[in-house]
C-alpha cells in the first residue's frame, strides 16, 4: 500500500473515491469496497461495514458462523484494527476448505480473530510496525518496503477505512496462524506426502488434476509409489500413454463425498467415480477388492479425504496385460517358459524393455527336441534370444522389414509376401500379442542362429 504517512493527499483521493473518507459519498458501479446502496457512513461499525458491502460477503458470513458479529459491532469492545480479507481472497483458499472452516467453528474463530489487533492502528502506525499482537495470541508479521505494506505476505490493498469501533485495512489473502497448519487440496496433499509421485504424475496424464483440485467432496484410495511399482514391467509406461484406460484406472480409486475409515468399515463395497464397485473386508484390517490394503486412514485434504493403499485398483472391466513371461504362460507356452526359466531369463523377460518375442509353440519345441536337448545352457540361451528383438515391433511394422536383429546378436530375415515367414521356414501365426513389457508374434517352428548351422 502507499505509504499513507507520506502522501496523505493520496490516500485522501483513494478513500474519498470509495465512499468511505469519513461522511457518505456517491460512488460509480460496483466499487473496491462500498455499500449495497454505493455509499457507506463513516459511523458504521466494523462489521456493518463488512455486511453492507459486496467486497466482504464471506468475511460477514464467516464472522457470522464464528459468532463474532456482535464483538465486531460493539463499540464499547473496541477499539479494533480488522485486516479484511476480500471475497477473493477467501476464494483463493483450497477448494473446499471455506466450507471445512465454516464447520469448524473454534478453528475459524482462531483465523478471524488472527485478523484483528486490539487498538486502532492506522496505516501512519502500521508502516513503523515489523508486528502486531492479534486477538488470537499469536503475532501478524507487518513489512513495508517503501511502497507496500504487507501483512504475513499478504499485500494491504487499502487502509484506513474508519469504523465507530476502530479501523479496517483491506488485505488480499487470509493470514493463518503459525501454529495452524490448514488441509490442501487432495493433488497437493498427495504432493506433500512424498509417497505418491507416480500417482501424482499419472493424474496429471489423465487430465484429472483440475478435477481433484474441484470442489469435491472426494475420497481418494490412493496407492503408493510402491504399489506402482508393483505392477508388470512396463505397464505403467503403457498407460501413461493410454489416457482413456488409465483414467478409468484413476477414477476406480474415487468415491464421491468424504467416507472417513470410520464408516468405511462399516460398507461391504463402495460405488466409485469410474461407475464400478469396490468390494471391502473390513474382517481383518481394511482389504479393497481382496487384496489391496489400507495402510494409512483419514488424511484430511481440503476438499476431501485420502486413504492410502498398497496396491493398484483395476476395475473388473478391465484386464491389464501381464509381462511376457506371465503372458506366455498364460497362453500355454509351457515349453518355452521351461527353457527360459532352465537358462535363468525369466528375470531378464519380465524386465521393463520392451521386447518383441517371436514364441514358438510347444510342438515347435517338440519337433527339435532333438536337437534343442543336446545344447549346453549357453547355447540354448543363445537359440531363446535370437527368438527375441529389443523394442516393441508390431505387424504392422513387421511386414515392412526384411530382416530384424536379434538380443542374441545376428538376424532374423522376415518374408512377407505370403504370410510372414522368418528364416524361411517359420510361419508367423498369430501376431501382436500384448504384454505389459512388450509383444508376442506366435511362430510354427524353432529358428537357430545361422551360426548354429
Amino acid at each position: 500500500m502507499i505509504d499513507l504517512n507520506r502522501n496523505w493527499t493520496l490516500m485522501l483521493a483513494l478513500t474519498m473515491s470509495l465512499g468511505l473518507a469519513g461522511c457518505p459519498v456517491e460512488a460509480d458501479d460496483d466499487d473496491a469496497v462500498g455499500d449495497d446502496d454505493d455509499s457507506v457512513a463513516a459511523t458504521d461499525s466494523i462489521f456493518d461495514i463488512a455486511d453492507a458491502s459486496d467486497d466482504f460477503d464471506t468475511l460477514s458470513a464467516a464472522l457470522v458462523a464464528a459468532s463474532l458479529d456482535g464483538t465486531m459491532d460493539d463499540d464499547a469492545a473496541g477499539p479494533f484494527t480488522v485486516f479484511a480479507p476480500t471475497d477473493d481472497a477467501f476464494d483463493a483458499l483450497p477448494a473446499g476448505l471455506l466450507g471445512k472452516l465454516l464447520d469448524d467453528t473454534e478453528l475459524l474463530t482462531s483465523i478471524l480473530t488472527y485478523h484483528v489487533v486490539e487498538g486502532a492502528v492506522d496505516a501512519a502506525t502500521a508502516t513503523g510496525l515489523d508486528s502486531a499482537g492479534s486477538l488470537q495470541g499469536e503475532d501478524i508479521a507487518i513489512a513495508f518496503d517503501g511502497t507496500t505494506v504487507t501483512v504475513n505476505g499478504a499485500t494491504v490493498t487499502m487502509t484506513d477505512i474508519e469504523a465507530t469501533n476502530g479501523i479496517i485495512h483491506v488485505i488480499d489473502a487470509v493470514i493463518v496462524p503459525p501454529s495452524i497448519t490448514l488441509p490442501v487440496d487432495i493433488v497437493d496433499t498427495a504432493i506433500g506426502a512424498g509417497d505418491f509421485g507416480t500417482l501424482v504424475t499419472a493424474v496429471q496424464a489423465a487430465g484429472l488434476e483440475d478435477t481433484l483440485r474441484g470442489e469435491g467432496p472426494f475420497t481418494v484410495f490412493a496407492p503408493t509409489d510402491a504399489a506402482f511399482e508393483a505392477l508388470p514391467a512396463g505397464l505403467v509406461g503403457k498407460l501413461l500413454d493410454d489416457t482413456d484406460t488409465l483414467t478409468s484406472i484413476l477414477t476406480y480409486h474415487v468415491v464421491s463425498g468424504a467416507v472417513d475409515a470410520a464408516t468405511v468399515v462399516g460398507l461391504t463395497s463402495t460405488g466409485t467415480v469410474q461407475g464400478e464397485d469396490i468390494t471391502i473386508d473390513a474382517s481383518n484390517g481394511v482389504v479393497l477388492n481382496g487384496g489391496a490394503v489400507v495402510t494409512v486412514t483419514d488424511i484430511e485434504a481440503s476438499n476431501g479425504i485420502i486413504h492410502v493403499i498398497d496396491a493398484v485398483l483395476v476395475p473388473p472391466s478391465i484386464t491389464l496385460p501381464k509381462d511376457i513371461v506371465d503372458t506366455a504362460i498364460e497362453a500355454g507356452f509351457s515349453e518355452l517358459a521351461n527353457a527360459v526359466t532352465a537358462v535363468g531369463l525369466v528375470d531378464t523377460l519380465r524386465g521393463e524393455g520392451p521386447f518383441t518375442v517371436f514364441a514358438p509353440t510347444d510342438a515347435a519345441f517338440e519337433a527339435v527336441a532333438s536337437v534343442t536337448e543336446g545344447l549346453t545352457d549357453q547355447q540354448l540361451t543363445e537359440v531363446l534370444l535370437y527368438h527375441v528383438v529389443s523394442g516393441e515391433v508390431d505387424a504392422a511394422a513387421v511386414v515392412g522389414l526384411t530382416s530384424a536383429t536379434t538380443v542374441q546378436g545376428e538376424d532374423i530375415s522376415i518374408d512377407a509376401s505370403n504370410g510372414v515367414v522368418l528364416n524361411g521356414n517359420a510361419t508367423v501365426t498369430t501376431t501382436d500379442v500384448e504384454a505389459s513389457n512388450g509383444i508376442i508374434h506366435i511362430i510354427d517352428a524353432v529358428i537357430l542362429p545361422p551360426s548354429f548351422q
